[in-house]
């Protein structure tokens, strides 16, 4: 006889069984209701139908009840399209959202495409500001971070920008035009565009119809007009894969053309820096625990992105945050100024903050703010040096001198990149503005507050990529092309501030 017999069919009472589950998700759903996102999904659900001429089909299920699904899905599930559908089958919190209706995963593809892709950034927004009031919380102090998710393409399937051999196909064109003096009018350096070369060989071929030709040399001038027409081909090749890069990258992935060749987190850490994986660049801002804005870009660094986020954070809210804290990839005079004229407490880290504060590899001057000169690790003052010819490596920077480093202490350390260490001085190239701003910066750092909003910031908005990696077991985006990416993201970042919503529904007072 087996282990297994015939088993007997029972009736399992689900909707009594869990009170208090039922109560949360009606909380949740009332917050919906109050945040004003049905009033834009029903909107677009009028939109869709004005504009929809295919009558038939089955009843659609309720759009309300499948936003909520949505949303709670990828706050306490996976969140692929099969995994809600299963959900609907066996996940007693999905049968109560969708009233024992059963979506397929085709279903929830179209509605997320049709509804919530148009009005992403509206929906976050709108949820957002609702757990927020529902939770009694402050937007004030904000903390900034990035991390690189993997995109859903093939990582041998990428493509490189080729604009060095284009220049070599647009030298070996030249060299072909010139032997038949056709050259007038085109570039002596640089590309040459597709549309140019294609008006060379009608010349090219016009001129040959003119002049009698031997045999011999009929032979040679149709191979070099076959080799041009070659040229054109390959230039339209390039020219295609230069649009696809655009101006701000370098590579893109013939399964996913929007993701970008870049190392993510484990190829640094495993020492393989130099491997490319395809992957996007993702950025969020949490306030009191909660993601208030996110942004996804195709940029291999952070510090372009640090504006982007904050508009889009303004954008959502109409108000900036009191004070901002990031790490040291995000200090430059830009993101600086941008701090200052929006009135936002500094606490960015710049470049050389780790060196300077541990003392490893302090910086060699500070600038006195109110004579405008410098003072070095030995304490002598540098003054303006207008003398210097040299060139500027910095923009709108200005040369200091510091004289009397042959006694200084400091003077190995100061000059060890220098060729000639002999000299009794020293000139730095410093620019004042962004000076002032480090300085600042620095001195807000260092501070009680600064030195608790460095500790919430890795707590935080850390915190927050841990979560949504490990816990969620999200590191590879499913979606492909930047706009659907952004979406899956948006989804990602609200579940996570739904999590923490149910978690307040607990009873836990900070989320």
């Amino acid at each position: 006889m087996g282990y297994y017999t015939i088993r007997k069919v029972f009736f399992v009472d689900c909707y009594t069984s869990n009170v208090e589950q039922s109560q949360k998700i009606d909380k949740f759903l009332s917050l919906l209701d109050k945040s004003g996102v049905c009033d834009l999904l029903n909107e677009a659900i009028k939109e869709k139908q004005k504009n929809d001429t295919d009558k038939g089909g089955r009843p659609s299920h309720n759009p309300y009840n499948m936003l909520a699904l949505i949303l709670f899905n990828f706050s306490f599930r996976k969140g692929t399209l099969r995994d809600i559908e299963e959900s609907c089958k066996y996940d007693l919190r999905c049968i109560y959202i969708m009233q024992d209706e059963r979506p397929s995963h085709m279903a929830l593809g179209n509605f997320i495409n049709d509804y919530i892709l148009p009005n992403a950034e509206k929906f976050f927004s709108l949820i957002t500001k609702a757990i927020f009031d529902e939770c009694n919380l402050k937007m004030d102090k904000m903390y900034l971070d990035g991390s690189k998710f993997e995109a859903n393409a093939n990582k041998y399937k990428f493509v490189w920008k080729p604009t060095k051999f284009h220049l070599k196909l647009c030298d070996k064109i030249r060299d072909l035009l010139s032997e038949y003096s056709l050259t007038r009018g085109l570039n002596k350096t640089g590309i040459i565009s597709s549309q140019e070369i294609a008006n060379k060989l009608i010349e090219l071929n016009n001129y040959l119809g003119k002049i009698d030709l031997t045999i011999k040399a009929n032979k040679r001038h149709i191979k070099n007009c076959d080799l041009l027409v070659e040229y054109l081909q390959k230039s339209l090749e390039y020219e295609e894969k230069e649009r696809i890069c655009g101006p701000n990258r370098n590579s893109y992935y013939k399964t996913d053309k929007d993701a970008t060749a870049m190392c993510l987190k484990e190829d640094y850490y495993s020492g393989l820096g130099s491997n490319m994986h395809a992957g996007y660049n993702t950025q969020i801002s949490v306030i009191n625990g909660l993601i208030t804005a996110y942004l996804v870009t195709q940029s291999r660094n952070d510090i372009d992105d640090f504006t982007l986020l904050l508009d889009k954070h303004y954008e959502f809210y109409n108000t900036y945050p009191e004070a901002l804290c990031a790490d040291a990839g995000y200090g430059s005079l830009k993101n600086y100024s941008y701090l200052d004229e929006h009135n936002i407490k500094n606490f960015v880290k710049y470049f050389t903050w780790q060196g300077n504060v541990s003392g490893q590899n302090p910086s060699q001057y500070r600038l006195d703010i109110n004579n405008e000169t410098i003072i070095c690790l030995n304490g002598n003052v540098g003054y303006k040096c207008d003398e210097v010819t040299w060139h500027h490596k910095k923009a709108n920077s200005t040369f200091y001198i510091i004289e009397g480093c042959s006694n200084c202490d400091f003077s190995q350390f100061c000059k060890r990149f220098m060729k000639n260490k002999d000299e009794d001085f020293k000139i730095f190239e410093v620019t004042i503005q962004l000076q002032k701003y480090i300085q600042e910066s620095e001195e807000n750092l260092l501070s009680i507050e600064g030195i608790e909003m460095r500790v919430n910031r890795s707590s935080q908005v850390e915190g927050a990529f841990g979560v949504i990696k490990q816990d969620f077991q999200y590191e590879r985006f499913r979606r492909r092309s930047l706009p659907k990416v952004s979406l899956e993201f948006m989804l990602v970042c609200l579940g996570y501030n739904i999590r923490k919503l149910f978690k307040y529904y607990d009873g836990n007072a900070k989320i």
